[in-house]
C-alpha cells in the first residue's frame, strides 16, 4: 500500500465512531402456570430497567423465556443461555446440590409465592392416595424431578413408608400444564389423573366429574413455597448492580401483585394469550390460600424428604444454604 493510502486508512480509523459497550441484558425464564405473576408485572412495568437506571445502569435489555419443567430450565442456566430462572424449590435443590462449592454455584434470589397444587382425576373410583394405582397415567410437569412428581413420592412415602416412595413413579408422564389439561378433559394418552397447577387446576375442577384426590398443603403440612427465582454465582458476582436491580424489581413486583391482583391477572392473560376472564384469573391470584411473598415457606421440609429418599445428595443445614445472602 502506498504511503498516502496508509495515511488515509489511519485517518479513517481515527475518525470512526467509538463502538459502544454491549447493552447489559437480563435473560429471564419462567415456567407455565400462575406461580410467576411477579415476572409478568416486572416485564409490563419495566421494573428491572427502572431499578437498574436508579443504580446508574441505563438501557438494560430484559429478554423473557418460557420452559416446561425444571430440567430444561436448569440446563439453560448451566449453559449460560439464561441468567435467571424461576421454578419450584425442588428444581432449585437439584441444581444447588450439583453446583455447590463451584465457581458457578446456583442459589435462590428469593421466593415468589406459595400456591397449592393438587392431584385431580376424572375417575370416580379414585378418592385417596391408596387409589392412585388405579390411574391410567398421572400427568406431571417432569417425571421424578418436578414439584408434582416429588409430591406424589412424598404422599406415597407417608402412606406406605419411605421405601415405597417411588410406588407410583411408573404411572407419571411428563406434560406441560396446558397439554395435561387437554389430555385430562379428552382422555387422550390414558391420562385420567393429573397434578394440576393454577389456573389449569381451577379450570378443570369446574368440569363435572373431576375432583381432588390430594392437596400439596396437606402433604407438606401447610403452605409451602411454589416458586422461587434463582441464578448462578457467575451472574450474582459479576453483575452486582444488575443483581440488585433484579432483587429490587422482585420486591416492588411482589408489593404490586398483592396491591393490585387484577392488574397482575390482566398481564398474565396478555402474556399467555389466554382466553380466561380477568375475573377468573384475579379470583385465583387473590385466593386466601395463595400468598405472594419473597419469604420461603416449608422449603427445608421438602429438601429433607428429597435427601431421605436419596434424590438430593446433600442435606442443607438451613434454607440460607440455598439462598444468596441478600
Amino acid at each position: 500500500m502506498k504511503p498516502v493510502a496508509l495515511i488515509a486508512a489511519a485517518l479513517l480509523v481515527l475518525s470512526a465512531p467509538v463502538v459502544r459497550a454491549q447493552v447489559p441484558e437480563v435473560r429471564l425464564a419462567r415456567q407455565f402456570s400462575m406461580g410467576y405473576l411477579q415476572l409478568n408485572m416486572i416485564e409490563h412495568e419495566k421494573l428491572i430497567q427502572k431499578h437498574a437506571a436508579l443504580l446508574g445502569i441505563p438501557d438494560v435489555k430484559v429478554t423473557p423465556f418460557k420452559f416446561n419443567g425444571p430440567t430444561p430450565m436448569n440446563d439453560a442456566l448451566l449453559s449460560d443461555s439464561v441468567d435467571i430462572v424461576t421454578g419450584s424449590p425442588q428444581g432449585l435443590y437439584f441444581i444447588w446440590s450439583r453446583t455447590r462449592d463451584t465457581p458457578g454455584a446456583v442459589r435462590a434470589i428469593s421466593a415468589l409465592g406459595s400456591l397449592p397444587y393438587q392431584v385431580i382425576t376424572r375417575n370416580p373410583g379414585i378418592r385417596t392416595v391408596a387409589d392412585l394405582g388405579k390411574c391410567g397415567k398421572i400427568a406431571v410437569a417432569s417425571v421424578k424431578v418436578s414439584a408434582p412428581a416429588i409430591l406424589i413420592q412424598a404422599a406415597a412415602a407417608q402412606a406406605y413408608g419411605l421405601k415405597e416412595y417411588a410406588r407410583f413413579d411408573s404411572l407419571t408422564v411428563s406434560m406441560s400444564p396446558p397439554d395435561a389439561m387437554i389430555a385430562m378433559l379428552s382422555g387422550a394418552g390414558n391420562v385420567d389423573c393429573s397434578f394440576a397447577v393454577q389456573p389449569y387446576l381451577a379450570q378443570q375442577l369446574e368440569r363435572p366429574g373431576i375432583h381432588t384426590v390430594l392437596d400439596s398443603y396437606d402433604v407438606w403440612g401447610g403452605p409451602s413455597t411454589f416458586s422461587v427465582a434463582y441464578t448462578s454465582a457467575h451472574f450474582h458476582d459479576r453483575n452486582p448492580g444488575l443483581y440488585q436491580a433484579v432483587y429490587d424489581a422482585l420486591e416492588e413486583a411482589t408489593v404490586l401483585v398483592n396491591k393490585d391482583p387484577r392488574k397482575a391477572a390482566q398481564y398474565w392473560i396478555e402474556d399467555g394469550e389466554s382466553k380466561l376472564s380477568v375475573d377468573f384469573v384475579q379470583s385465583i391470584a387473590a385466593d386466601p390460600k395463595v400468598t405472594w411473598t419473597m419469604v420461603p415457606q416449608n422449603t427445608l421440609k421438602v429438601a429433607k424428604f428429597m435427601y431421605d429418599v436419596g434424590t438430593l445428595k446433600v442435606m442443607p443445614a438451613s434454607w440460607k444454604d440455598y439462598f444468596f445472602p441478600e
